[in-house]
């Protein structure tokens, strides 16, 4: 991640293209909704979108010879619902294959897919289930924001093993391949990713405490609980 211009095969570039339109459509909507329903969210969508652009933007060499980055998609997921994580994820690669040659425009569809579709939906899912077992907030956060970025890149492995299966052991031998090689950067930057939103949550949490609980993140007691725990004060 981000997979390099014209790296991918013409017909898989394409089809990943074709998978993602659909979503992005989706979100567009969505994000159109947002907005004019609550115009006042613009400023957090907007801090939302240039907290992707940031982290996602940080290419860190890995030890194996590859690159590795955070994502930064976890928060406006949690945030304003994976949909919109996708049209801001999306816009993000958009202009970072324009401005930095951070990925490509023949990539955007693989890289949306895994970094703006899949990466957003494993996190809130993650985030959600985290809520339902009773988690802390801050715990909640860190698992949707942790497995937002390791899902990405459990996609991309996916991704590039399809298009470059191993000779010897075919497209699941390339998974292994390419995840292992990932995985000794990334576990660790999932994790810092993870405490990250966490801190940035608790700042929301502080500055934006009514939006926080219109957005059904904060429960609307006064404790930093997530919407579904508030506890009866009699």
């Amino acid at each position: 991640m981000h997979i390099a211009e014209g790296y991918l095969p013409p017909l898989h570039a394409l089809a990943w293209g074709v998978a993602s339109a659909p979503f992005v459509a989706h979100g567009v909507r969505r994000l159109t909704r947002e907005v004019r329903a609550h115009p006042e969210s613009t400023l957090l969508l907007g801090a939302s979108g240039a907290f992707t652009f940031v982290l996602s933007a940080l290419k860190l060499p890995s030890v194996t010879g590859s690159c590795s980055h955070p994502t930064g998609t976890g928060l406006g997921a949690i945030l304003f619902r994976p949909p919109v994580m996708t049209v801001l994820g999306t816009v993000t690669l958009l202009f970072q294959a324009l401005l930095l040659a951070h990925g490509g425009l023949t990539t955007l569809g693989a890289n949306a897919f895994s970094m703006a579709i899949v990466g957003p939906w494993a996190g809130y899912g993650a985030y959600r289930l985290a809520g339902r077992l009773r988690a802390p907030l801050a715990a909640s956060v860190f698992a949707g924001a942790f497995v937002a970025d390791l899902s990405t890149y459990c996609v991309t492995s996916v991704q590039l093993a399809l298009a470059f299966p191993d000779p010897d052991s075919g497209v699941a031998g390339a998974v292994v391949k390419f995840g292992g090689i990932f995985a000794v950067t990334q576990v660790p930057l999932a994790i810092s990713e993870g405490l990250l939103t966490v801190l940035v949550v608790r700042l929301l949490s502080r500055s934006s405490r009514g939006e926080l609980v219109r957005l059904g993140v904060l429960s609307t007691d006064h404790r930093d609980v997530p919407a579904g725990q508030e506890v009866t004060v009699r």
